[in-house]
């Protein structure tokens, strides 16, 4: 029993495509790290941009309400002036120029949220493609990787194209 001897280390040292195969699975390794870094940042991206639109919409309400105070405080201005017509016009006119700043204020901030939504969508649809990139590396990790279990060339063939594809999707973010 003592003549049986395993050279299973020996027979992995002598494959070169083996070492090929082990290469490639480190750099679809890395290829996807960098793709699943900038997935999250997009992702984080589009989550502040989102807040900060949700913020400008709630700013541009409120502008909005005191806009309409200033409709009903010069229509009850108008309405009142009986007892003395000068100053319920002068108040009429003041509200008349907060109602005028107040609607001012409003469309800058409908703008500026208009804005932000745009960057949101921009950078929820980067996710999305870096997303698809980073489950195609994965996928071609996996499919490279059953070469070592299996001997079958078939597999790092399939994982390289499925990861150059990744690789290809998630590019798109950085050239368009």
């Amino acid at each position: 029993m003592a003549e049986i001897e395993i050279h299973a280390a020996h027979e992995h040292a002598a494959d070169e495509y083996a070492k090929r195969v082990s290469v490639a699975v480190g750099v679809i390794g890395i290829v996807l790290a960098i793709v699943t870094i900038a997935s999250h940042r997009a992702h984080t991206a589009a989550v502040i941009f989102r807040t900060e639109a949700n913020d400008q919409w709630a700013f541009y309400q409120a502008k909005k309400v005191r806009e309409h105070l200033m409709d009903v405080g010069a229509a009850l201005a108008a309405t009142l002036s009986a007892k003395d017509p000068d100053k319920a016009q002068q108040l009429v006119s003041q509200l008349t120029k907060e109602h005028d700043r107040y609607d001012k204020d409003a469309k800058d901030l409908q703008r500026e949220a208009q804005t932000r939504e745009s960057a949101s969508h921009r950078e929820e649809d980067r996710a999305l493609r870096l997303d698809l990139g980073e489950g195609l590396l994965e996928l071609g990790l996996v499919l490279t990787s059953l070469y070592f279990l299996s001997r079958q060339r078939l597999f790092p063939t399939l994982g390289g194209v499925a990861a150059l594809a990744g690789a290809a999707v998630a590019a798109t973010n950085w050239f368009v």
